[in-house]
Parts: structure tokens; sequence; C-alpha cells
């Protein structure tokens, strides 16, 4: 039975248990989003969403005592800087877990741990080219010069230098002394 058992200790020491967390919460905050087993992500889930939670209010005491669970300064600094402000008006449920299937090794469940307002690459990209295209036609058109005027340009350029390098003119004498 697994009556009030307050987390699943993994099949791990406390020490590996402790460590396995805190490499995968930092990589949670890294990338922001992770692959990893359904239980793993669970435990992993628990920790993420405490830290969250402290980095929404910004204080000296609140930064140390993250700080304890995150080694990583950048991470820590990403945490309270960008992760943070954009989950403010949450209270709670930072995370996701959505199921890929089962692992063909050992047939464990395979999940993403991803925070809620990750987007995904390609989405983010459709975002960028949207919002230069709308750019693009607000703009005036730029005087556009013709392609002669700009082959002229090209050829004023500085000129092709013709050098030879000592050696090579060494080289050169050298087969004649043999």
């Amino acid at each position: 039975m697994n009556h009030r058992n307050g987390f699943n200790p993994l099949s791990r020491t406390t020490a590996h248990r402790r460590a396995m967390s805190r490499n995968m919460v930092t990589s949670l905050f890294r990338y922001e989003r992770i692959t990893t087993t359904k239980s793993k992500a669970l435990e992993v889930r628990k920790s993420a969403e405490k830290l969250i939670t402290r980095a929404k209010e910004d204080s000296v005491h609140n930064r140390r005592e993250v700080a304890k669970f995150i080694a990583d300064e950048k991470i820590l600094n990403k945490l309270f800087t960008e992760i943070a402000p954009r989950m403010k008006e949450r209270n709670g449920g930072y995370t996701r877990v959505l199921k890929l299937g089962y692992r063909q090794g050992d047939a464990a469940d395979v999940v993403i741990l991803e925070l809620v307002d990750y987007k995904l690459e390609d989405e983010a990209k459709e975002e960028k080219k949207a919002s230069k295209k709308s750019a693009d036609s607000d703009a005036p058109k730029a005087k556009k010069t013709t392609s002669k005027a700009k082959a002229e340009g090209t050829s004023e350029a500085k000129p092709a230098k013709k050098t030879t390098s000592k050696k090579a003119a060494e080289k050169k004498e050298a087969p004649a002394s043999k």
C-alpha cells in the first residue's frame, strides 16, 4: 500500500534522487521543455512549481532559498527575470505533462514536461515573420538603385593586389642552384 507516502523514491538513494531532481529542474528552466519518464516528471514537477511560486516575488531571501536548489547562476537569474514574471497572473499549474507513448527498451511511459506558456520554435518563427511583414508593409519604400549603379559601385572597390611571398620567390631560385 502507498498510504501517506509523500513522494516517489524512484528506486534511488536520497543523494541520487536529490541530485537528479536538481539537474532535471535546472534543465526544465533552461530549455523550458524536457522529455523524461512519467514518474520522474511528476516528481520534478512538484519542486519546479514550488520554485516558480517562490520566484514570483523577487527578494534576496527568495533568491537564496531557490539558489539552494539551483546551482547555475544564469538559470537562477532566468527564473527570476523571465519565467516568473510570465507566470505572475497564474496561481499554480505552471507545468504540463504531455504523454508520448512507451520507450522501446523497457516500455516505460515517456512524457514531455514543459512550462505552460512554452511556444514551439516553429510557432515563434511564424510570429516573427508575421510581425516583420506587417512592419514592412507599414514602412515607406526606399529608393531602389539600378543594377548598373550597383555594378559601378562594386567595380570601384579596392583593386585586387598581386602579391608574391618571399618563400615562393626563394623556391623559384632554389631549383636553379641544384
